[in-house]
């Protein structure tokens, strides 16, 4: 497929990155020579230096023979307009990323297919998805729903003196044979491991486990997690993130005592006005005498999501400090991710990884159902049907020989969800999550066409 990315931020270098190795053809399209500049040393796409609401330069991007555009500059306004003139220009499906939610609400007078847009990502609203979901499973650092909430992949850490240390896969299947689940990949000290039956887990390995929902909490205990629930939760800054994410934990059922804090003081107002269940203040949410004064020491849960990611990483480490027992920061640098279990955060949300995942799910095309980055593994968990034309159909999985990179961890019929094991079959419909490396993805494709 020919793609033509107007924005060479994170956004557009990560997107770019994932869809080359997947041998779309790539353009990239930036007013910034800075910005391509990167592009040019790292990735082997196009490149085009100029303005994406210029029609001369979208023309000389390529705009004309191009199936589809995404723009994902960090202005609002250009990517409507880049999506607006090349959708004129012929393109045949156009992505841009909004901030803004107001073109994205039911009752807005214009809707974005008005404006030639085919689909309106709004990462802030998916990161503080992301947050609610982790606060509500306090020992994860990740929560992918899958199947529609019948499964979860779940991100959590091997605790010290755990049950499950130093014990293999094969062991531990044995061991916990009336628990339905698989670990898919091990993070250990930055290094992605596909594990097989003899892999062993070690102390502080973060690992990526199947589970049916309901399998969460005994899961969370085998790796040394106790029951933490959260009742006192404090958010430090009240931009769009915050926003949503203390209107989502507001509407819950679990009477949770919230504090917000904001530094601007008409923004502290509105949100006072329009959060009627939370307490907003107004003060610098970076302040450490600030926090302590509001009581963060009496919190379980502290999310920090200013605009400043290098004061959230910081004031989540101050929290962890002060034994708030669950911390998450939001960041945008990607370079950031690995190392927040590393340096004791519970959970990183990446806003830009948020919005990447987003357009890239939009992009993958036919039988690929679901795509979804993992923070700090070079992997991703795809769901995909199983066509008429897939190759490993009625075949048990054990007598298969899949391609490196690739995991099966899951089988989705209409009658049943069922955790992958070697006697399990594939059959015409079936939905298959799979994880996978960047580089196995066009076999993927392969093995399971329509």
């Amino acid at each position: 497929m020919k793609i033509l990315i107007a924005g060479a931020g994170e956004v557009g270098f990560e997107l770019s990155k994932v869809l080359s190795e997947e041998h779309h053809d790539v353009t990239v399209l930036d007013v910034r020579h800075q910005g391509l500049q990167r592009v040019i040393e790292n990735l082997d796409v196009l490149t085009v230096e100029g303005n994406a609401t210029s029609p001369h330069d979208l023309v000389s991007a390529g705009a004309k023979d191009s199936d589809m555009m995404v723009a994902c500059t960090s202005v609002d306004e250009v990517n409507i307009i880049a999506c607006m003139m090349a959708k004129r220009l012929g393109v045949k499906s156009a992505i841009a990323r909004v901030r803004n939610d107001e073109l994205s609400q039911k009752d807005s007078p214009i809707t974005p297919s008005e404006l030639g847009i085919d689909v309106l990502i709004h990462p802030e609203e998916s990161a503080a998805i992301e947050i609610h979901r982790l606060i509500k499973r306090a020992s994860a650092s990740d929560i992918v729903p899958l199947a529609e909430g019948k499964m979860q992949l779940v991100g959590i850490r091997v605790e010290k003196n755990s049950a499950v240390v130093n014990k293999n896969l094969r062991e531990l299947a044995v061991e916990y044979r009336d628990n339905n689940y698989r670990v898919v990949a091990i993070s250990r000290r930055g290094t992605t491991i596909l594990p097989n039956g003899k892999s062993r887990l070690m102390e502080l390995d973060h690992i990526f486990v199947l589970t049916k929902t309901e399998g969460i909490e005994k899961l969370a205990k085998a790796t040394g997690h106790k029951d933490e629930r959260i009742r006192q939760i404090m958010i430090a800054g009240g931009n769009e993130v915050g926003r949503i994410l203390a209107r989502k934990l507001s509407h819950d059922d679990q009477n949770w005592k919230i504090k917000l804090i904001e530094p601007d003081r008409d923004t502290a107002n509105n949100l006072a006005s329009e959060l009627r269940d939370i307490l907003v203040l107004n003060g610098d949410p970076t302040d450490p005498n600030l926090l302590a004064t509001e009581g963060i020491q009496e919190m379980d849960a502290f999310i920090s999501v200013t605009d400043d990611e290098e004061s959230n990483i910081i004031s989540a480490l101050m929290a962890k400090h002060l034994e708030v027992k669950k911390t998450v920061a939001l960041v945008s640098k990607s370079q950031y991710v690995p190392l927040s279990q590393t340096i004791g955060i519970d959970s990183i949300v990446n806003v830009k990884a948020a919005a990447t995942d987003e357009i890239h799910r939009n992009i993958r095309q036919g039988n690929l159902l679901i795509v979804k980055g993992l923070h700090g593994i070079n992997a991703e968990i795809i769901e995909v049907e199983a066509g008429k034309n897939c190759e490993i159909l009625n075949r048990p999985l054990k007598n298969v020989k899949f391609p490196k990179g690739m995991i099966i961890g899951a089988l989705l019929s209409e009658d049943d969800v069922e955790i992958a094991t070697g006697d399990s079959i594939i059959k015409k419909g079936d939905r298959v999550i799979l994880f996978v490396q960047p580089q196995a993805i066009p076999k993927v494709e392969e093995l399971f066409h329509d």
